[in-house]
């Protein structure tokens, strides 16, 4: 069966009232080490203190089975968004254009720039709405309050502004009234069909130790003890007051031996990665540009997300003990009416920045879109980066 590479074309059609339902992309995957190796699923915070893992029904070629959750939606959507950002900094002809939001910090000099393409309410993220531009709060700008105002009839301002809060999805919860409140036109996940999972408190573990080189046991007299955690007092993690900071081991120093002290990995016969972007949804948003220019809206919207699509799925790097290869082809599908489905060449990174290219010229000359990069820069409250630290908890 012969394929067609997803041409701007395709996304006009879909987009458009009678259009597709969505496009598909599904492809099988496997351990990098071969099929006898298990991985690291996504964790969740516990209540014991090495978290669990979150297991599903799922069906399988008909039949129930157990699946663990190996890759969340929500952290998919951060590796799309992850991916673009490098492809911003990397001077991206087409995404660096885009309009975003930045905010910046000084942290002792050091200059820390956060765009909304990177944080997790997007354009309505709380650093923005706290920050000031030209001494003024963010929230009290004409600029401002007219994206927070978009609606799916209206949102033109938000898409001029911050185009990846439509793509992936955000909510201005913080507001008393007029709440923008979108959902994620595209989503994602990898699931591993698995073996059914222990009994709660019952776990399977995997053992972990530490080997000192110069000793399994160093002890250090309280005198030496408490100057060394003295001279590391801001970088360590135990505060010097902590009864763990009367130990040599508070400090990194000697063996530990070992133990079972984390969750083991998860043997899987198959391992999906599966991803849906609704035309559906794209189609219920208006932005004052006619039925043409709002169609050229929307599929700049949805050569967005599968910019961001493709660029996550070139790159497998998901966490520690969970190195995956794609085991085939890269399936993409877009559904129609009455079942009709058509299939397209995978999508590579090359395919998807011309779509991009493509989608932008045209929504420039049928809707008048512009992209200039950067539209607001924001400082960001003082006190909200000195206030800054790190949090322990499980890592998914």
């Amino acid at each position: 069966m012969t394929r067609k590479t997803i041409e701007l074309a395709d996304l006009i059609d879909a987009v458009s009232a009678g259009g597709a339902g969505c496009l598909t992309s599904n492809t099988d995957l496997r351990p990098a080490a071969g099929a006898h190796a298990a991985v690291a699923p996504a964790k969740f915070a516990s209540k014991s203190d090495y978290g669990t893992y979150a297991y599903e029904k799922r069906y399988d070629d008909g039949e129930l089975a157990d699946v663990v959750l190996i890759d969340s939606k929500q952290s998919q959507l951060n590796r799309f968004e992850a991916e673009l950002v490098k492809a911003i900094h990397d001077g991206d002809e087409t995404l660096s254009r885009m309009p975003r939001l930045l905010v910046s910090y000084d942290r002792a000099g050091k200059l820390i720039e956060l765009s909304d393409v990177e944080m997790p309410h997007r354009g309505f993220d709380a650093h923005f709405r706290a920050g000031y531009v030209d001494g003024m709060p963010t929230t009290q700008l004409d600029f401002y309050r007219a994206l927070r105002d978009s609606s799916p009839s209206d949102a033109r301002a938000l898409f001029d502004a911050s185009p990846i809060s439509i793509v992936f999805g955000s909510w201005d919860s913080h507001r008393k009234a007029q709440q923008g409140k979108w959902r994620s036109i595209v989503t994602g996940e990898i699931i591993g069909f698995c073996a059914p999972p222990n009994k709660v408190g019952e776990e399977v573990m995997k053992g972990g130790g530490r080997i000192d080189p110069l000793g399994a046991k160093i002890e250090l007299s309280a005198a030496a003890l408490k100057a060394l955690m003295e001279r590391q007092r801001e970088g360590l993690g135990v505060p010097t007051t902590d009864e763990k900071a009367k130990k040599a081991s508070a400090a990194g120093l000697g063996a530990i031996a070992p133990n079972l002290g984390a969750l083991a990995g998860v043997a899987c016969r198959r391992i999906i990665r599966s991803h849906v972007l609704s035309f559906a949804a794209l189609r219920q948003i208006r932005f004052g540009a006619g039925a043409g220019g709002d169609a050229a809206c929307r599929a700049l919207l949805a050569a967005l997300a599968l910019n961001g699509l493709a660029r996550s799925d070139a790159e497998l790097n998901l966490r520690a003990n969970c190195d995956l290869v794609e085991a085939g082809e890269q399936e993409v599908v877009i559904h129609g009416r009455g079942g009709s489905t058509v299939e397209y060449e995978p999508l590579t990174v090359g395919a998807a920045d011309q779509l991009l290219a493509d989608a932008l010229a045209h929504a420039e000359k049928t809707a008048d879109v512009v992209w200039n990069g950067v539209v607001l820069r924001i400082d960001g409250d003082p006190a909200i980066v000195q206030g800054a630290g790190e949090s322990d908890g499980p890592a998914a």
